[in-house]
Order: structure tokens, then sequence, then C-alpha cells
């Protein structure tokens, strides 16, 4: 054990430096502060006058800047330039540094999309602390907004990712197609707009959409627009130039909209057409997300040219109160082997997966099950974890996930989306908001039969640097442990953790059921937990994340065990989400407790037990930055020592760039 083991002084809460008297967002101090002076009316009225001619000055300014921008632009990409991100973007110039007040998305038919203040007044970010929050090897644009990843694929080489884009400023509204390629999965190169909102039928926003690759290698993309009414209707669009490995220019068919609300279904909920898959009659079927009352649903339709479609009868799957599906997706899983499989694949062996994003929790759940082409149906195998009321992708942040098959390395591939959880005031004065979760490889849990492991891509591996091992560090009740590692910001850390099974013996058992959500989180100390790493921690521990183990001994004797993020001290900030994330992750007999851990700055992402059980996070300390990040082990369970093992890497950063001819 190192010799610098803390103990009393056990995971102390943050005291938020006193903001009572700080100045608002918008400049000005709190009531109370000065004495309210008025113009006189004469000079008031003076005032008003010339701040109306200057408005409207800056107004015809505005217009035909922005005219002759929107032209430029168009005569690049009809002559296919590559152009960086700095020329086909520009940032809305009327944002200013202040808190939201009202919701975005909701009113046009899509999930919330604002980031309401979490507390309080706005915490005073300066501009070194919101640099270091931009991540290092994940994906995201140069500015502005992201959210759900739309489309990807493998195509002559590249890997294509499309996203929802406001190419205006950091908060949801305008959205357009991100476009942007790579080799690998990681080192990305940022293309110009695949689509705009420049037709009636999509004219409030190119929303989410999926690609499917014909057999002949021909190109589908499906996607959702909102009309100019703000009807959700599904529309076709293809490559220009299929010759083109890049897949810059793209074409809208002529006949769109190619479906329409059904009689029954609301104009706002009907959205997020998935991958098509090949039926044995040499048919296409997709399916949508939509609800009827509080029963979500997913529709089911079948085409041969995906130009005219039939609405099927039945619905693939419907569950009662769990209201609005969107970003559906459904895909086979192998029971045997450990490869991805094609959309289209089906029969002995193989399972489908069934997944949905939940309008009204903002959470990603599946549960796999059994599809039959001829019933058009999909049945799950536990309907006590059917769709939208059991498992999920992840236990934190993560939301309007898709998946695709790579045939290149076969397997399947899982994208979703991370907001944001400070304010709209810091995303706007840090001129982003978002990013894409590293992408994950989804198998069947051949152990458990009712579980998927994820696990991030071997390409993530390429961006380890230097590594230290800590062998059997022995961690004693109620202590804290420093690993002396640099870079602390931006690591891979792998660890197993035993208890002393004397210890598992002794433990008093009890009829309290935990929850990680419900908890004290890493402060609420129990026989057997909690233990494992506080992440991007200060020398002070006055902020950390811990993410760690929790297990419960039952009545009857029986062990659960339960992974969990806690980011109730892991900023000072008053508006920051501090939630703690978490749920069950089953342990199999013989099995140690496992976790990886995935640290970029302000996300980390954790994987318990190959995958089984994941939490993603979002993290913004003030302190616990650059150079002042500190990692440690930690055990606060009463009655137990912790044995741990653990391998840490430092992450080198991935430059994101726009696409140049040489890069071929």
């Amino acid at each position: 054990m190192f010799s610098n083991t803390r103990t009393n002084q056990f995971l102390p809460v943050s005291n938020p430096d006193d903001s009572s008297k700080a100045p608002l967002l918008n400049g000005s101090h709190p009531v109370g502060d000065e004495p309210i002076r008025r113009l006189p009316r004469k000079e008031l009225l003076v005032v008003v006058s010339g701040f109306l001619m200057f408005a409207l000055f800056v107004a015809l300014i505005v217009a035909n800047v922005g005219s002759n921008e929107n032209h430029v632009q168009n005569n690049a990409n009809e002559k296919g330039f590559i152009l960086s991100s700095s020329t086909t973007e520009k940032t809305t110039p009327t944002e200013t540094l202040r808190p939201p007040t009202s919701s975005r998305g909701v009113s046009a038919g899509v999930s919330e999309k604002a980031n309401q203040i979490l507390g309080g007044e706005s915490y005073r970010w300066d501009n070194n602390v919101l640099s270091w929050q931009r991540t290092a090897f994940h994906f995201q644009p140069e500015k502005n907004w992201m959210n759900d990843p739309n489309g990807p694929l493998f195509y002559k080489g590249w890997y294509h990712f499309f996203y929802q884009y406001n190419p205006n400023g950091a908060m949801w509204g305008d959205i357009v197609w991100g476009h942007a390629v790579s080799k690998d999965l990681i080192h990305w190169f940022h293309l110009p707009l695949a689509m705009v909102a420049d037709r009636w039928y999509d004219s409030n926003g190119v929303w989410t959409g999926s690609a499917t690759i014909l057999p002949d290698g021909q190109i589908i993309m499906l996607y959702t627009g909102s009309t100019n009414e703000s009807v959700q209707v599904q529309n076709l669009a293809y490559p220009k130039d299929p010759s083109d490995p890049l897949l810059v220019n793209w074409v809208k068919y002529e006949g769109n909209p190619v479906l329409v609300p059904p009689p029954g279904i609301d104009v706002k909920d009907f959205r997020d057409p998935t991958t098509a898959w090949y039926t044995s009659e040499g048919k296409w079927r997709m399916i949508l997300g939509s609800k009827i009352n509080k029963t979500g649903i997913s529709l089911v339709y079948e085409t041969e040219d995906f130009k005219s479609y039939k609405q099927l009868d039945k619905v693939l799957h419907g569950v009662p109160n769990t209201g609005m599906w969107e970003c559906v997706d459904f895909y086979p899983v192998s029971l045997t082997g450990e490869n991805g499989l094609d959309t289209s694949a089906n029969g002995l062996g193989v399972k489908h997966v069934l997944k949905t994003s939940l309008d009204d929790d903002k959470n990603d759940y599946y549960a796999l099950g059994t599809y039959d082409e001829k019933a058009v149906t999909w049945v799950p195998d536990d309907p006590r974890i059917d769709v939208g009321i059991g498992i999920r992708y992840d236990y934190g942040i993560f939301y309007a996930s898709k998946t695709f098959y790579d045939p290149n390395k076969k397997r399947r591939v899982l994208w979703g989306w991370i907001k944001e959880s400070d304010s709209e005031a810091a995303d706007v004065q840090k001129g982003w908001a978002s990013l894409q979760g590293v992408p994950r490889t989804v198998v069947f849990d051949k152990k458990t039969g009712t579980n998927l492991l994820q696990w991030p891509v071997e390409e993530v591996d390429s961006l380890r640097l230097s590594s230290k091992e800590f062998n059997r560090v022995e961690v004693t009740a109620g202590s804290v442990v420093p690993l002396p590692v640099s870079m602390a910001s931006q690591l891979d850390i792998v660890a197993e953790f035993e208890l002393d099974k004397k210890d598992l013996e002794r433990a008093a058992e009890s009829n309290i059921e935990f929850s990680c959500s419900a908890s004290s989180g890493s402060a609420e100390r129990g026989a057997l937990g909690p233990f494992g790493l506080l992440i991007l921690a200060d020398e002070s521990l006055m902020e950390q994340t811990p993410v760690y183990f929790y297990v419960a001994k039952g009545t009857n004797g029986t062990l659960r065990t339960f992974f969990c993020t806690d980011q109730s001290r892991s900023s000072k900030a008053t508006d920051v989400n501090k939630e703690i994330f978490g749920n069950y992750v089953p342990v199999l007999e013989g099995e140690k407790l496992s976790l990886r851990i995935l640290v970029d700055h302000s996300i980390v992402e954790g994987f318990a037990q190959g995958g089984r059980t994941c939490i993603t996070s979002r993290v913004y300390p003030t302190r616990a930055i650059y150079g002042d990040a500190r990692l440690f082990l930690f055990n606060n369970a009463t009655e137990t020592k912790v044995t741990t093992s653990l391998k840490i890497w430092e992450m080198s950063s991935v430059p994101m760039k726009p696409y140049m001819s040489n890069h071929l």
C-alpha cells in the first residue's frame, strides 16, 4: 500500500464561493446594489429614437451580408469544393450570455433540447476553464450545436458520420446535416454540410435519418423533414456522385416526401426512419417511431424501390405508458459468434434488438427478442424488461443513439449523442455544445443471455501513450489512495477489484433496497461499498467524480452489485448537473469486479463487467483541470478492504480537421 494513504479526509463536499453579490450575466448588479437612476423624459426619448435608428441600420447590413454569404456557399457547394467550417458556418450575432427563458424543440415536435440552468445564479465561467472542457479524442464539430447521430456507414474505404447540426449557434435550432469522414472512426475530417433545410418539406429542419446500402452498392438515405407547417414527413436522398468515396454532394428525391403521417398519428409524432432490412419476399422493411395516446409504437413500412411504400397492418411492437418513441433502431445479433451481423440477417442463432429513445425521460432503452417476418412482429424474451421499462444502453447521459453494420471489420457499431449538462449561457460563451460518445461495438452477452455488451471500438486503443500499472493495491475501509499519473484529464483506465471473502461472509444482511440515484452517492457508507476511483479530483478533494461499485447483501445472503457515478461533488459551479447515475450490474459466479473508464476532459465514460452496464457523464470541474487534475482509489465501505489492480494509459489528442485533397 502507498505510504500516503489518506484517512479521515474522505469525500468533502465542495463549498461554492459566495456569489450573492456577483454581477448578473447581462452586466447589471443584484437588486439593492445601486440606486435606480431615471433619465429625464426628453433625454429618454432621444436615446430610444437613436437606438431604433441604429437597430434598423444593423438589420439592413446583416440581411445583405447573409444574402452574400448564402450565395457564396451555394456556388461553392455546386462546384464540389471541400470547404473549411470557417467558410460554411457563421455564428448568430444576436446570441448573448444569458440564461435560457424557454424550452427548445418541443413546440417543433421533437424532444426537449434546452439546457436549463439547474440551480441558482449562473456560474461565472472564465475562458481558461471553458477551454479545458473541450475534448481531446471525442467527435465534435469545430463549433456550434450538435445532437443526434445520423446515417453512419462505411463506403469505399471511408467511415461516414452525419449529425444534427446548427451552423448558426451553440443552441438547438436551424437543424441541418453535418458530415465528417474517417479511416479509423477516431481521426475525423470535416466536410461541407451534407443536407440543408432548403425545401418546403424540410424547411423547419433536416432531422434524423438512416442509411441503407443496397446489394449493388447504392446508398439510400431516408430522413425526417419538418415541413413549412411543422408536419413530420419522410424524405429520400442519395449521393449525387456514387463514385465519390467522400459522398460530398447529395440529391433530394424530386418526389419527396415519400411518407406522410397516416390516419390516427399526430403530425408531430412520426419520425426517425431506421436502416431498412431485406425480407425473404424480396422487399425492404423499415420502422418509424410514434405513439398512440401514451403507448409508444414502431410503425412498419414495406417498399421495393424506396419511393413507394405500404404501411403494414401491424406495428412491430408497442409498450403502454412509454410515450413517444423516437430514434428507433432494429438490428440482429448473433447468439454464438463474436462478429456483428448485417441488418438483414435472420434465422437460427439470431436474436433481434429493438431500441427506442424515450421522449418522456430522454433515455435509450433496448430489449432482446424474436422477430417473426411473416407475422410482422417482434416479441421480447422477457416482458418484464421490455423496451422502455427495462435495460438501458447507458445509465448516464446517452441519447438518440444509432447503430450501423461495419462490413470492413464485421462488427456492429453504436453511436450516441452526449448532451451538455451545464447551462446554455456557458455553451454560448464557449461557442459549442454536445459531443458524440466514443463509438462502441455491440455484441450479445452469451453469459447472461439478457444483455448486450458495449465496448469502445478497438481503434481507441491506438491513442494509448505511456502506461502505469498498480498491482494488488490494498485499500482499507474509509481510505483514499492517490495514484501518481500525469495528464489525468485524458486517461484510459482498466481496473479489477476483489473483496475479502471473509468480509463478504461476515457482512450483515439487510432488507434495504439500494439505488445509485436515490443514495447519497459515494459518501453513503455500507458494509461492502462504495469503492472505486475518484476521477478529475483536485488535491484537496473539494472536487471529484467518483466512479464506483456498491455491493448490497440481501436478507437471503445474496449479493447484488451496483455500478454508479457520483456527480454531486464534480464541480463547485452551481449551474451544472450533479445527479448520481447508475444501476444494477450482473456479476456472475467466478467473475471479478471489473471496469474500464475513458476520461476525456468534460466527459467520463464507464464500462462495467465488460460493458454490461455503462454510464456516461459530463462534468465541469473548476479546480481539477489541466495539471491540477488528480486520480485516486477509494474505499468508503465500513466492513471490508478492497484489493485493486489497475493499468492506466495517458491518451493522445486527435485534431479534428477540414478535409483536404492530400488526405486521400
